[in-house]
């Protein structure tokens, strides 16, 4: 790997950190593209109460100077507003006590409540909820969007968008007119680029937030404009579809990926699934994307399609049954403030873990101290492909 990624923070303590390391020197960076992906990943139909308090925006500590990147790590912070209500709770050294300890011993089924409660043998769970909350994403989502901007640098584009909300499902975009769909996506409040699906998947979101359910759905990211060759066939853990896996299933209520046909191809035959090889104006190309653009862990030129599939919203209005961490009587689970419907905001965060990834990966390829260098490597990447 030549990108790493640190994030530190707690969903009601000061502030949420990312530490960026590995990038060139000479990457321009926008504070506003940073912040424009926070936002997107604050909206949504379904949304909850925490997101009227926050405005999330980006800090930077360190690793820029004059709008470039000068090659050391690049320290991101974005405040919590919803501290200033939890300064007694979450005081780095004052021990809260009373009716300030806010203490959660009712674990919530669904989340990492009991099981991190377990692991650490304790039983307010509060210590475990306020790290394992999806709130944490703000971090990785600026992060995602720096590395967007060296995507963007290097001629590769990212989309993403909701294909499912419940049982609502969208048609399948057009893989050559992905920017439309894109302006789609991006003006539908469940980021669908399908109109009337999105007014159903609406219509479905309210259904289920009037008998105090959530649901969950399925997202998908399109990247166009990966170079053929990234990623690697010889060991596991180089390979382009491992990679985006692990860092896709890793974002909170994430519970399957797919590449590609993804589950179809176990229930079609070979014919059916394997993208045919055709040679055209100089270059190799598929009349399929069947793969999701990787075969043997390596991209193949085609555009990588990639989804997840988020679980519902584990914190009810109308909680499930659970047990008392101290007690061990059984109780209605504790209910903290919660969104019925996040899928929307999963679809930016995917869309961020899938850009860390690929930065990453196009990074092994081009090697490179500084953009410079990048771009020539991958301009001689690109002409060595054309003279093949």
């Amino acid at each position: 790997m030549r990108l790493r990624l640190h994030t530190a923070g707690e969903s009601h303590g000061p502030a949420l950190v990312a530490i960026l390391e590995g990038l060139p020197h000479g990457l321009q960076i926008a504070r506003e593209a940073i912040n424009q992906d926070l936002r997107r990943r604050q909206e949504g139909f379904g949304r909850g109460g925490r997101m009227k308090i926050e405005c999330d925006e980006v800090e930077v500590l360190s690793g820029l100077r004059g709008g470039k990147t000068l090659g050391a790590p690049v320290a991101l912070v974005v405040r919590n507003r919803d501290f200033a209500n939890w300064v007694a709770v979450m005081d780095p050294f004052a021990e809260p006590a009373g009716e300030n300890s806010k203490a959660l011993t009712r674990p919530r089924p669904g989340h990492a409540d009991l099981a991190g409660a377990l692991k650490f043998g304790i039983h307010d769970a509060r210590d475990v909820l306020e790290r394992a909350s999806a709130r944490s994403t703000a971090a990785r989502v600026a992060a995602g969007a720096v590395c967007r901007s060296l995507l963007g640098e290097c001629g590769v584009a990212l989309f993403s968008h909701v294909v499912r909300i419940g049982d609502i499902v969208a048609p399948p975009v057009d893989k050559n007119h992905v920017s439309a769909a894109q302006k789609r996506a991006e003006s539908s409040e469940v980021r669908c680029a399908d109109e009337e699906t999105s007014r159903a998947m609406m219509a479905a979101i309210a259904a289920a937030q009037k008998t105090g359910d959530s649901l969950g759905g399925v997202v998908e990211v399109i990247a166009t404009g990966v170079p053929p060759g990234i990623g690697s066939h010889v060991e596991w853990t180089d390979k382009l579809d491992g990679r985006l896996a692990q860092a896709l299933m890793s974002i909170q209520a994430i519970k399957a990926v797919e590449i590609g046909l993804g589950l179809q191809s176990a229930e079609r035959r070979g014919s059916q699934v394997h993208d045919p090889i055709l040679y055209r104006d100089g270059r190799f190309v598929r009349p399929s994307n069947h793969a999701g653009g990787i075969e043997g862990g390596n991209s193949n030129g085609e555009p990588i399609v990639v989804r997840a599939a988020m679980k519902p919203i584990p914190t009810l209005a109308r909680p499930l049954p659970s047990v008392d961490l101290q007690t061990k009587q059984p109780f209605s689970a504790q209910k903290e403030r919660t969104d019925s419907c996040a899928v929307a905001a999963a679809a930016v965060v995917a869309e961020a873990a899938v850009a860390f990834v690929l930065a990453d990966a196009l990074l092994d390829k081009t090697g490179g101290d500084s953009m410079v260098e990048v771009l020539r490597n991958l301009e001689g990447i690109r002409g060595d492909l054309a003279n093949y």
